[in-house]
């Protein structure tokens, strides 16, 4: 079946725009000559090397992708500003290399630097659209498939990264690994607006629609490194049979999750196309378990837009998401299963519980996690006690277990921590169920715990305080989630849960 890629309504993505004429975009240039590639050895230019030593004034170096996610061997332009007279472009694959946590894949030669356009604002949506030239086109062919960091070098040594998924195009037999770039972009401000605010500050402001078509905020791919990075290299590390996809594309082509052993889902992971998630809860009920790795997972329903027409621009290059202003959505009142608002929320109203097990609830938040059932063996081998805690775990956002949603009989809560969010008293939830497939779905439900798994290192900064102690239990409870999860249906070899619910909550 075809994913949803229509436009944005009658008027069109680039209606407010200027320079837009049939058969493409006035300024634009075809395809730049490819940039030589300077392979490395294999092992060569890991550990640090992958890391931004100075980012440099705002427009120093800056750059996107014209494509999400691309298959080994298949093309895509980098469309870079600069300041400086030259840059080059140096791959890393993410992954776990001998402790090393990243390898360098392809260096290009040193590709002359330019001033990009200023960018522009849709009048209706706000979208942002940078609608830069290329700048040089990779080519990946030999790449292996993978989460990559593209890190532009100016020759006046500022840095900036641009994330890219070498996605697979199978997961039988595998844990898929299933990035979230909906959700970076969702919370990117890179020109003034994103989903939460517009140039002002305000949410009023807000863009209703966000573009593929410009960089990153911050470093580039801030939120792939605090909410993705850690789980990568710890599934790498662990040596199981891995897979990679996007949100983006689960939505296009499903085929990834066909006869997969376990969908990871990652840190932060909020903004869902309902195609996503019908074929995310399809794999599970063939036998493919789910672990969540993070809070507020499958919050906001959204639609891929067609975005530009251009032939090198791949479909689905917008995101949106109208939230409260629905009634704005070019789906309402005849579409209600497409209109972009809280799945939760009417119209269509359908509550994310139902596959995640856990309902978001709150934010923001800082309280200890709290082990309530010792025994599972999720928490095999860390020595917890029932009681135990671990400071700051539980953040910024969480979500709980709420028996008025609908929610999975077979579940069982596993940690259950107080806390109090805007003054109000409530709880956090870990939660683990079956359905009849054999499939186990885990969900952490706080989004730091990706977090913990660097807690104690130098990486992230401070963690929220989080110590070593806290790292080393995030970083059992995962490895033993992933690796019950990479042997098949996890009824099949896991005690199956004995629904708690009522107790839990009775006895607070």
């Amino acid at each position: 079946m075809a994913a949803h890629t229509t436009g944005i309504g009658r008027r069109g993505f680039l209606g407010g725009c200027a320079g837009v004429v049939a058969g493409g975009v006035v300024g634009c240039e075809t395809a730049a000559p490819k940039a030589e590639p300077v392979r490395r050895r294999a092992g060569a230019s890991r550990d640090e090397d992958w890391r931004i030593r100075d980012q440099g004034p705002e427009d120093a170096v800056l750059g996107y992708a014209d494509r999400v996610s691309v298959r080994p061997g298949e093309e895509l332009g980098l469309r870079v500003s600069t300041t400086a007279r030259r840059f080059r472009v140096s791959a890393f694959r993410v992954g776990w290399y001998d402790g090393a946590e990243a390898e360098l894949v392809w260096r290009s030669e040193s590709v002359p630097g330019r001033e990009q356009r200023e960018p522009r604002v849709h009048d209706i949506t706000k979208a942002v659209l940078a609608d830069w030239r290329r700048s040089l086109t990779v080519d990946t062919t030999d790449w292996p498939e993978g989460a990559y960091l593209l890190r532009l070098d100016s020759d006046d040594d500022h840095q900036r990264y641009v994330p890219l998924i070498v996605r697979s195009a199978s997961g039988a037999g595998r844990t898929v690994l299933m990035h979230a770039p909906a959700t970076w972009q969702a919370y990117n401000v890179w020109g003034g607006y994103s989903l939460y605010q517009g140039q002002d500050g305000s949410h009023q402001g807000r863009s209703k629609v966000v573009s593929f078509d410009r960089p990153y905020d911050r470093d580039g791919a801030e939120k792939f490194l605090v909410y993705e990075r850690a789980a990568v290299v710890l599934a790498e590390r662990l040596g199981i049979p891995l897979a990679y996809t996007t949100g983006i594309d689960v939505d296009r082509d499903p085929d990834v999750l066909r006869d997969a052993t376990a969908v990871l889902v990652l840190g932060h992971d909020e903004y869902w196309t309902p195609r996503q998630r019908e074929r995310v809860a399809e794999a599970r009920d063939a036998g493919t378990n789910v672990a969540i790795l993070g809070a507020n997972t499958c919050f906001r329903r959204v639609r891929l837009e067609t975005g530009r027409l251009e032939p090198e621009h791949e479909p689905g290059r917008a995101v949106a998401c109208y939230k409260d202003s629905y009634p704005q959505d070019p789906s309402y009142p005849d579409d209600p299963k497409r209109v972009t608002t809280d799945f939760r929320a009417d119209p269509g109203a359908d509550p994310e519980s139902s596959l995640t097990g856990v309902l978001y609830e709150g934010y923001p938040t800082d309280a200890p996690y709290v082990v309530h059932d010792h025994r599972h063996w999720v928490f095999d081998g860390t020595g917890v006690e029932k009681g135990e805690s671990f400071d700051h775990l539980v953040g910024v956002e969480y979500d709980r277990v709420t028996p008025d949603a609908p929610t999975p009989e077979r579940i069982r809560i596993v940690a259950h921590s107080p806390l109090e969010c805007k003054g109000k008293a409530s709880h956090q939830d870990s939660a683990y169920y079956t359905v009849d497939s054999g499939a186990g779905v885990f969900s952490v439900g706080t989004m730091r715990w990706v977090e913990g798994l660097m807690a104690g290192t130098d990486a992230n900064g401070r963690n929220h305080g989080m110590d070593a102690r806290t790292g080393r239990f995030v970083t059992r409870a995962t490895e033993n989630v992933l690796r019950a999860f990479a042997e098949g249906p996890a009824a099949r070899h896991r005690p199956e849960p004995e629904n708690n619910v009522d107790r839990v909550y009775d006895e607070d």
